[in-house]
């Protein structure tokens, strides 16, 4: 069955890969991206198969939400699937960032990673309560983070927000459940983007690499592959969970 799937942060990395993914298993995507309308259509553009879309929108503000969500059932006559992947991750240790600076950076990266995606699963949640064919196979899936565990010192509100991304995941799997809809997550560890590829370059990038007994990151089809798992084939009990996808880099 070929289902209409939105993924948010689709334009690069991570999200790019999973749409690919998605795509080339012969669903319907709507490709995200915040401001860059361009790179989501090159995405776009690069997609196997037909009928797919873009749609921009900032999830940090919630008018937006409501568009990026109307836009994707415009474009593709409705959405079986969320994926919540867009997020940032920006530094502000404690013991160097000034005050103004800590609270920005709080408030962004929450209103982006945590808040954004609760707005967008509502928004999807009530589209699939109120479609005519009803909600069962409905699926929301959220990519968190191994640092939700294992902290993030420089980067504290993004460890904070994934966590917070898990523990919403696990509540609206209980709340949607009895009406046949599945959420999860998954939560990589370091991966090979454009982001991280100044670290894996630097002189710190041997040891990141080693983190791993495969002694590399994951590369973003990783994910990808783990992602459309759950958003597509997973069995329904698997509702709940957070999957580990980490290489062994920590385990719990």
């Amino acid at each position: 069955m070929t289902l209409s799937i939105l993924v948010t942060g689709a334009s690069r990395g991570i999200g790019a890969a999973i749409a690919q993914e998605l795509a080339a298993r012969g669903h319907r995507l709507a490709v995200h991206a915040g401001r860059d309308g361009a790179a989501a259509a090159a995405v776009h553009a690069a997609l196997p198969g037909t009928g797919h879309a873009v749609v921009v929108g900032d999830v940090a503000d919630p008018e937006a939400c409501e568009s990026i969500v109307a836009d994707t059932v415009g474009h593709l006559g409705g959405v079986d699937v969320l994926v919540n992947n867009a997020g940032i991750f920006e530094a502000h240790p404690i013991d160097t960032t000034p005050f103004e600076q800590w609270q920005q950076a709080w408030g962004h990266t929450l209103a982006v990673n945590l808040l954004g995606p609760a707005n967008l699963a509502w928004l999807v949640a009530r589209h699939l309560l109120d479609r005519p064919s009803g909600p069962e196979g409905g699926r929301l899936v959220s990519v968190g983070s191994r640092g939700a565990y294992r902290g993030e010192p420089l980067t504290p509100a993004y460890g904070a927000s994934k966590a917070g991304l898990h523990s919403m995941t696990q509540s609206l799997a209980v709340a949607l459940a009895p009406h046949g809809i599945l959420a999860a997550a998954v939560a990589p560890g370091f991966v090979e983007t454009d982001m991280g590829r100044s670290v894996l370059d630097g002189p710190g990038g041997d040891a990141v690499r080693a983190q791993s007994p495969f002694n590399r990151v994951a590369t973003p089809e990783d994910i990808a592959q783990t992602v459309a798992w759950l958003a597509t084939d997973a069995p329904l009990w698997v509702s709940g969970t957070v999957v580990d996808a980490n290489g062994a880099s920590y385990l719990r």
